[in-house]
């Protein structure tokens, strides 16, 4: 398994393009400089009146699909 962590600030208004389809996925930088695209809908359980704000550990198989994401 691998696992690659980052953080996120995005403003409820700025996430709103997700939920209205303007945008289906969030580009993200890891710790270690790799960039990721995550699937915006993977990222709902965590928005908040703020939006998008903290740390994020994302889980995946050794062929990189998806197993899980945390916020930390």
């Amino acid at each position: 398994m691998n696992q690659y962590y980052f953080s996120l600030n995005i403003s409820y208004q700025s996430f709103l393009a997700h939920y209205n389809g303007i945008a289906s996925s969030v580009l993200v930088t890891t710790d270690n400089g790799i960039r990721l695209q995550l699937p915006a809908t993977k990222f709902r359980p965590f928005l908040s009146q703020i939006g998008l704000n903290g740390r994020f550990r994302l889980t995946t198989d050794q062929n990189n699909k998806f197993i899980k994401l945390e916020m930390l």
